[in-house]
């Protein structure tokens, strides 16, 4: 029970600061003119101001409130290393004894883990400190503590503290740690160009001192078998790298876990770069001016990162019309420069309706061949000559085409469709979905006829597309390294000029062309894995029929086997939410890839060594101080605000004495009767002391 005076004036403050005056000047005049009863005159005013001030006795019925101590608990990746688990919970243990020793007194425990699934915001304590002083009152905040290795990563969030804030360092000053840092890298990369990578591996902490200052990187590239190098620890080195195919190329950079090293998980880094090309290099050989020429110049020269080198035959040298030689052309066509010399600069050969007539000798052809068989393209668009005497098939290439000719020419319209294994086959896959209409019941595509044909007998490869009476229309085949094409007939340009409301012709053929030259996205035998935030997306691609699951290995070495199903023909999938950041290795019988998931290295991991160091400002500003528990728990002590609040084995607390009141109760100081009385007897005093 508080007990006190207060005043609630009968008068406006004004009307009274009035009559205090006039009382003053009624002093004043008895002073000034002598009268002996003056200062019972003054008793009197005194006597009516207090009247008019209503004083009045009010007293307070408090109930004492306990003081709040904030304990956020780290417990990030970071925190999992060596006895850091063990020191936690033995400080929380401590830390809950000694408060509820203290008395009148609670304990609000806030537990941290890592940021969301698939972000490296790293540790969010200070997030986690101003999220709950926002639900305690500040009047009974007593001081906070963090127990943490000293790695936060959202200090530009402290909270303005009430009350001392502290920090109770994990960790042991023996710790050491040796991390692999990729400092440059870039997103994409032009595929035969070699490109730098900037790499450093760097101790922390405590190093062991001796050693040659060397270590193993270990490189390796699409989860294949990696190359191993000795590098120097603490210097940067420029790493020249060649990537080797287009699409996302996913380099892994590790170095083996060194003795009593904190952790091994920032010892490995992924880089995803995207290879594209410069500029590809297309040859198109064109045995004889037809309407359907047009086509492919049109379809190349649309690309700007085409270099098109386009041959035309106009004139056979058998030909005799009378026309001067010296006015056939201006320069002699480079030949032997293109098929000979330069032949391996090109990434795609087109032969259209190409036919032997001496022009190119047969050694030019036999280049074309081998060139194939190291790994260029070919694509073959055959008209009539292919099924007559001058026909390709009857020259070196023939050892590389995937179908031979029955001399037969089809002269009739019919719908090119789709085969079984074209339905799998990325470059036929879902063309029907590129129709200028939709497809009729019975399962005729929604695309106009060709006219002609050029029948053909499959020898190898895959036939995914067929024409009249079924007979095999497009033909894909792998030779030695390369790739090889076959559309026997010339009339594809018809869905081009519209003809029967046209079809998919500039789809089909950029298909074609981006398969021949290697695009991984239209590989027909491919794992493919790609990560949005922490969710896995797994796509398998497949000629072959039949169930696919695929061993999912993790970055702690725990293996798992995930089923795909079915999305469409030749196409599995399957979704993997992955409970943790790093890189995740795919495999199933014949193929296998990885997938990096946030960093390979998290932010919790790029600095393993116990420091307070960045927390030294924010705690001077809240008065706290920083110590070490391995040096045992700190003494907790109250302390007045202001003053110091952290000393040697000691930390502050600061008393806040805060109460609610339960009942108030006013009562006037003195009835008004007796206010009345005073100043009535006092007036009636003065006016008899002054008449005798």
């Amino acid at each position: 029970m508080t007990r006190e005076i207060i005043f609630d004036p009968l008068l406006d403050p004004v009307v009274l600061a009035a009559v205090v005056l006039l009382v003053a000047a009624g002093i004043g005049v008895a002073l000034w003119r002598g009268l002996p009863g003056w200062w019972l005159r003054g008793l009197a005013g005194v006597a009516l101001l207090a009247a008019l001030a209503n004083p009045a006795l009010k007293e307070e019925a408090r109930e004492p409130l306990s003081d709040i101590v904030l304990a956020v608990v780290d417990e990030s990746a970071s925190q999992g290393l060596s006895d850091r688990p063990d020191q936690t919970a033995r400080a929380v243990a401590d830390l809950e004894r000694r408060i509820a020793a203290r008395g009148n007194t609670e304990l609000r425990l806030i537990r941290v883990g890592d940021a969301p699934q698939g972000t490296d915001e790293g540790t969010l304590l200070m997030s986690a400190l101003a999220e709950a002083l926002a639900e305690e009152p500040h009047s009974r905040i007593a001081g906070a503590l963090l127990i943490t290795d000293g790695h936060i990563h959202d200090l530009d969030r402290a909270p303005e503290m009430p009350a001392p804030l502290h920090a109770l360092l994990t960790g042991r000053e023996g710790d050491w740690d040796r991390r692999l840092v990729v400092k440059n890298a870039p997103a994409f990369a032009i595929i035969g160009e070699p490109v730098t990578l900037t790499l450093r591996l760097e101790d922390q902490g405590a190093a062991p001192a001796g050693g040659d200052g060397t270590a193993e990187l270990s490189i390796a590239i699409d989860g294949q078998e990696p190359q191993v190098f000795t590098v120097p620890v603490g210097r940067d080195m420029d790493l020249p790298l060649t990537l080797p195919h287009g699409g996302m190329n996913v380099i892994q950079f590790s170095t083996p876990e060194a003795q009593d090293e904190l952790t091994a998980r920032n010892n490995a880094a992924v880089v995803s770069i995207n290879g594209v090309r410069d500029r590809l290099r297309v040859l198109l050989v064109s045995g004889e001016p037809h309407a359907g020429e047009r086509t492919w110049r049109n379809l190349l020269k649309s690309d700007s990162s085409v270099d098109l080198v386009h041959f035309t035959i106009l004139r056979p040298p058998m030909k005799q019309d009378g026309v001067p030689v010296d006015e056939l052309s201006l320069i002699a066509f480079p030949t032997r420069e293109l098929f000979l010399e330069k032949v391996d600069e090109f990434d795609l050969i087109i032969f259209d309706r190409y036919r032997q007539r001496g022009i190119l000798p047969m050694i030019y052809l036999d280049s074309v061949r081998s060139y194939v068989e190291k790994g260029g393209a070919v694509l073959l668009s055959a008209g009539p000559e292919f099924a007559g005497a001058e026909s390709l098939w009857r020259s070196p290439l023939s050892e590389v085409l995937p179908a031979a000719p029955t001399a037969n020419v089809v002269e009739r319209g019919f719908l090119p469709r789709v085969s079984d294994i074209g339905a799998r086959h990325p470059v036929t896959s879902g063309l029907e979905d590129f129709a200028p209409r939709e497809s009729a019941a019975d399962g005729t595509p929604g695309w106009g006829r060709w006219l002609r044909q050029i029948e053909v007998t499959p020898e190898s490869g895959h036939t995914v597309m067929t024409g009249a009476g079924e007979r095999p229309l497009l033909q894909l085949d792998r030779v030695g390294e390369g790739r090889i094409a076959l559309l026997a007939s010339d009339h594809a340009w018809l869905w081009n000029r519209g003809y029967e409301g046209g079809g998919p012709q500039l789809e089909l053929l950029r298909r074609l062309a981006h398969w021949m030259m290697g695009e991984p996205e239209l590989e027909e035998e491919a794992l493919r894995a790609t990560a949005q935030g922490g969710m896995i997306t797994i796509t398998r691609r497949s000629l072959e029929d039949g169930a696919r699951s695929v061993t999912l290995t993790a970055p702690d070495g725990t293996e798992r086997e995930l089923a795909l199903r079915e999305e469409a023909p030749g196409r599995h999938s399957a979704t993997y939410e992955a409970p943790q950041m790093g890189l995740y290795r795919l495999a199933d019988e014949t193929r296998e890839t990885v997938v990096a998931v946030g960093p390979a290295a998290p932010r919790e991991y790029a600095e393993t060594i116990a420091s307070g160091a960045r927390l030294e400002p924010v705690l001077d500003a809240a008065g706290g101080g920083i110590l070490r528990l391995e040096d045992g728990f700190p003494q907790l002590r109250d302390v007045r605000e202001g003053r110091v609040a952290a000393g040697r084995g000691w930390l502050g607390l600061t008393p806040r004495d805060a109460y609610v009141t339960a009942d108030i109760r006013v009562s006037p100081l003195l009835p008004a009767i007796l206010f009345l009385l005073m100043i009535a007897a006092l007036s009636i005093a003065a006016w008899l002391r002054e008449g005798r």
